[in-house]
């Protein structure tokens, strides 16, 4: 009898955990990118999942797992390669498109203000769309606007259908920005420092490269700067296909749909609250701290693309020297944006990277001042480690929310909040441009907003979670 009694305990508990193990967490409606992320597990595993209708879900396996996680990697890191091409490419070539379509310093100041306005109004959508159609296919078709967008912009004839072809592009790209940091906690939740870390390393890479042969690529291609701005979109064209295996994934991801043996998952969580659409994002103070950060690196990081190249021009530089010195600015994010996040997420408090990466700014933008020429390559190095402020950015966007559906809420609010913040920066260093003659005043005010950069981003370091912060 106590035989039969401690075997019919040990098949129970057998039963219990593999119940659990096989239903996993309860998922929301439409399986979206901003459902919670579940709990810190391997990551391994396809989204996919075969509801039978009886509470019982049923996965595919490991080897198709594996292939569909592999498949997300591959997918996370072409698309972030095509995250500022579009960018840098026009930085590069920016004397050359204000000739040919003859636009004024104010225009030009406008077109790289185009950038930030549209990542503000397309990124606030990104949470809603990846609700509806899926996290996949709303990147693919982001991809694709992108690859649209370069493919027609130097070709649509005037300054209008320039800047409606820009946005295109730049559409896309928005509703990627706000997606990435959700996919990487979706899929990756154990390692959002070193998938974060490897999407912006990709990021960096994409940034740097377009702005280091656009110029000579250009020659090449026998000078014309509207065949130089075209070639990027075959990169777009490439980064759409890794997703379009995933357009029609709904489902959990592997980490969501096999909670770690211990460990509840976040649908779990001892408060049983479904962290989601109850979320007043707005309460929280790290969020506004988080999002004025955001658009003040937002607002260095577009000056920089937009213009550094011409300060350097101006200063006697030759223009493919000009646009290798961008390069440089944009390569030191390769190597830091994937160290930089690793770092943080070891860190209690984010606040001393903050302020390192603010001092190499106010130092580069001195030396920018005093001797543009002379000091150039030392310049573009420390305006490059300053410019990682975006993949820490990021880092901090995964790390102060508990959930996938805080950190979609999170990215979305500080994305776009912050991009509104950082539109009239570009615009306003054409006008000074413009109207001083000089790169003085520009140059002032890049160094003036480095230091409210440096302290709400001290803020936004802080140990806490937005959803404490909400819910207080």
């Amino acid at each position: 009898m106590g035989g039969m009694a401690r075997e019919g305990t040990r098949t129970t508990k057998h039963t219990d955990v593999r119940d659990a193990v096989v239903r996993g967490p309860a998922v929301g409606a439409g399986g979206s990118a901003a459902e919670p992320s579940g709990s810190a597990t391997g990551g391994r595993g396809s989204a996919a999942g075969d509801s039978r209708g009886d509470g019982i879900t049923k996965g595919p396996g490991p080897g198709t797992r594996a292939w569909t996680t592999r498949l997300v990697v591959v997918g996370i890191v072409l698309s972030a390669l095509n995250l500022r091409p579009a960018i840098t490419s026009l930085g590069a070539l920016l004397e050359e498109v204000r000739d040919g379509l003859g636009m004024s310093g104010g225009t030009a100041g406008l077109l790289t203000s185009v950038p930030p306005l549209c990542f503000a109004l397309f990124g606030m959508t990104a949470p809603r769309l990846a609700r509806r159609f899926g996290a996949g296919a709303v990147v693919c078709a982001g991809m694709t606007a992108i690859a649209a967008g370069l493919l027609i912009r130097p070709y649509a004839g005037g300054t209008a259908g320039f800047l409606a072809a820009s946005a295109l592009a730049l559409m896309g790209i928005a509703v990627s920005n706000v997606l990435m940091p959700v996919i990487v906690k979706r899929w990756f939740p154990d390692r959002v420092g070193s998938m974060t870390g490897l999407y912006s390393m990709a990021l960096a890479l994409g940034t740097s490269a377009a702005a280091a042969v656009t110029v000579p690529m250009t020659r090449a291609l026998g000078g014309s700067w509207q065949s130089g701005l075209s070639v990027w979109a075959a990169l777009a064209a490439a980064a759409v296909l890794p997703w379009i295996p995933l357009v029609r994934e709904r489902g959990p991801a592997p980490a969501e749909r096999t909670p770690a043996r211990g460990r509840p998952s976040a649908e779990r969580a001892p408060t049983g609250e479904q962290p989601s659409a109850a979320l007043r994002i707005t309460r929280s103070r790290t969020a506004w701290a988080l999002a004025v950060f955001f658009g003040l690196q937002a607002t260095a990081a577009y000056i920089t693309m937009g213009w550094m190249a011409q300060i350097f021009r101006d200063a006697g530089v030759p223009a493919g020297t000009a646009g290798l010195l961008l390069a440089v600015t944009m390569v030191m994010g390769v190597p830091l944006a994937f160290v930089i996040p690793r770092v943080a997420t070891r860190l209690p408090h984010q606040g001393p990277i903050v302020l390192a990466l603010g001092v190499c700014g106010l130092a580069g933008y001195t030396g920018l001042y005093l001797a543009p020429a002379g000091g150039a390559w030392a310049w573009a190095v420390l305006l490059g480690v300053s410019n990682c402020a975006f993949p820490l950015a990021l880092t901090m966007v995964g790390m102060r929310a508990r959930t996938g559906a805080g950190v979609a809420q999170l990215s979305a609010f500080a994305q776009s909040t912050g991009y509104l913040i950082s539109i009239p920066g570009p615009l306003l260093v054409g006008v000074l441009y413009e109207s001083s003659g000089g790169w003085g005043l520009p140059i002032a005010l890049m160094t003036a907003l480095m230091i409210p950069q440096m302290v709400v981003g001290v803020l936004a370091g802080r140990d806490r979670t937005v959803e404490d912060e909400a819910a207080r």
